[in-house]
């Protein structure tokens, strides 16, 4: 009986350890695109999401006001906030807009968009 208690708690505790490295590596899996993300929306070269875009409760040198100012996206379902980044005509039903369709025009890779999608998911 005393070996079987110990296997079980020997058991529990792997199970214990091998949950908390898992939730931790994601932890920082989720860290590092939200880093990425908001690498990708400050920078020229990548997405520029700036030139066009403030975003509510960061502080961000300089955006541009041509697009709308960022806020609770952390409410809408990422599918709807990639659709938007990918082909802004799939995500809204508008027939003009300025902002790029950034996937679809190969200007951002899946990962990149999904980067982004972390990065705005933190946004107030």
């Amino acid at each position: 009986m005393k070996l079987v208690k110990n296997l079980l708690m020997a058991s529990a505790v792997s199970a214990l350890v091998a949950t908390s490295s898992f939730a931790s590596h994601h932890g920082e899996k989720k860290v590092d695109m939200v880093k990425l993300g908001e690498k990708i929306f400050i920078t020229k070269k990548m997405g520029n999401c700036l030139a066009c875009h403030d975003v509510n409760g960061k502080n961000i040198d300089n955006p541009g006001s041509l697009g709308p100012k960022l806020s609770g996206l952390m409410y809408y379902p990422d599918s709807y906030i990639y659709d938007a980044i990918y082909d802004i005509y799939k995500a809204k039903n508008i027939t003009t807009t300025a902002m790029p369709a950034f996937g679809k025009n190969g200007q951002l890779s899946d990962n990149e968009i999904n980067a982004l999608v972390a990065y705005l998911k933190t946004v107030n």
